[in-house]
């Protein structure tokens, strides 16, 4: 049997949606046709009609059908823009900056990211954690969604009542990476600053 023809699981086809994501921030899809490959994708039942969904997006790519072995997306250009903390107090709030691709490099650091203010290059946000014993606070608009599927906790918690859907027109941030002995909130606005951003 050939690797196409294997089987895939739903941790593949979860995968495949959160390429699918990184490509719909690059530019690379509209969200119609993000829906439409999202649908295939879940529909896919071996490896070979997955990757039909990534085969026309440079880099990115699920399996190496001649070996059947997972392939990691290709570096694209604008690698991911790294904040870094240890044993102090990092935050990021106002009008800053939010490039498509950012990742953190803490320990035993407290990190706050605002993003209801921030001016943000992309719809969809890969934001990459490498942490040891911090606590993380993304605090997002109104109307944005997060993805914490593809973060990998050891001895770590997430405390979200943010939704995680696909990006449909709104901010969309995608945490990955590895979290451990630490914590990450995610919410919303409240109080004044509520009020203050939807009167924006």
């Amino acid at each position: 049997m050939e690797a196409r023809d294997l089987r895939v699981s739903d941790a593949e086809r979860e995968h495949v949606g959160r390429l699918l994501q990184r490509a719909v921030g690059r530019g690379m899809l509209s969200l119609g046709e993000f829906t439409e490959r999202m649908d295939t994708a879940l529909a896919a039942k071996t490896r070979g009609e997955l990757n039909v969904v990534l085969a026309d997006l440079p880099g990115l790519r699920l399996v190496d059908e001649s070996t059947g072995t997972r392939a990691a997306a290709q570096v694209q250009p604008g690698d991911p823009h790294v904040l870094r903390g240890r044993l102090s107090s990092l935050e990021r709030k106002g009008p800053w900056r939010v490039p498509a691709a950012l990742a953190t490099k803490t320990q035993m650091a407290s990190v706050t990211l605002d993003f209801t203010k921030a001016i943000i290059d992309s719809q969809v946000v890969e934001l990459s954690l490498d942490d040891y014993c911090s606590s993380h606070t993304l605090i997002v608009p109104p109307d944005a969604t997060v993805d914490v599927n593809g973060l990998d906790l050891i001895g770590g918690s997430v405390k979200t009542k943010v939704g995680n859907g696909p990006p449909l027109g709104h901010p969309h941030i995608v945490v990955t990476g590895r979290l451990r002995f630490g914590s990450i909130t995610i919410k919303r606005p409240g109080g004044w600053k509520k009020l203050l951003t939807q009167q924006q």
